[in-house]
């Protein structure tokens, strides 16, 4: 079985009309697929009203108790159940989760070294519950994940989105009948070689390239996770992946690819 794994965030969560064009771009891919959403920006702005100031360090969120439940209410509620009700009008009938559900993802507190996280989960190949994504698939449901998972022992941890879609990835392109295809997609056409420049987006990428481009400080910030994410997940087995707008999902052209 072919399946995609799409993961969406950033301008395009926020954005009525990137999300409709995003979901409507995901529901006309064939086959098998399973979307995974971040929503760090409508997390901030939910936490700035609240009077919560979110921190981050190397792109990645410092989640304290308070973080915590506003990411939760964020992720897994707001836009989780907006998203479901809007791929359910476009006749796909979506299931949202989060890592709790099914024991869908199960992950571990992120050790402190250095820099204390927080509330973060980390996770491996045998957090995902492989089983129960090809359930639901092959009973013709989309499951749709956000970014929080579980402990296993009563607690939620935020856990990275890109991360999480690139380990539902790895995870499902070692079944032997599972062929994986990952997509990032962002505002973006893919990765730029200059930031100002919404054009100058590379139409392929490899390791080396990558590493010299973040030692120039040209990659920076969440770019440098959703990369290292993707190269991981590209070295573990996954067929392809590719980085750019939803609206390309359908085709090779106008995105970045990453190569050997």
């Amino acid at each position: 079985m072919k399946i995609h794994i799409v993961k969406i965030g950033g301008h395009l969560i926020n954005d009525r009309k990137s999300l409709h064009d995003s979901l409507e771009a995901f529901c006309k891919l064939q086959g098998y697929k399973v979307l995974i959403h971040g929503g760090g920006r409508k997390a901030d702005l939910i936490s700035n009203r609240m009077g919560v100031f979110p921190k981050m360090i190397k792109g990645r969120r410092v989640t304290d108790k308070e973080t915590l439940d506003i990411v939760v209410m964020t992720y897994a509620g707001i836009i989780n159940k907006n998203i479901v009700a809007r791929l359910q009008s476009y006749h796909c009938n979506a299931l949202g989760l989060c890592g709790a559900d099914g024991n869908c993802i199960q992950s571990y507190l992120r050790k402190m070294v250095n820099i204390d996280y927080g509330y973060v989960g980390d996770i491996n190949v045998k957090s995902v519950n492989t089983h129960l994504i090809k359930f639901l698939l092959k009973n013709n449901i989309t499951p749709v994940l956000c970014s929080i998972t579980h402990n296993g022992i009563g607690n939620l941890l935020n856990t990275n989105a890109d991360t999480i879609a690139a380990y539902i990835a790895m995870s499902l392109s070692q079944e032997k009948d599972c062929e994986v295809e990952l997509h990032f997609c962002f505002e973006r056409k893919g990765v730029l070689r200059n930031v100002q420049d919404s054009e100058s987006y590379l139409k392929k990428i490899n390791f080396h390239l990558f590493q010299k481009m973040k030692k120039s400080h040209t990659i920076t910030n969440g770019m440098i996770p959703k990369l290292e994410n993707a190269f991981f997940a590209f070295q573990n087995g996954v067929s392809k992946v590719s980085i750019g707008l939803p609206i390309h999902l359908l085709n090779d052209l106008n995105k970045t690819i990453l190569c050997l």
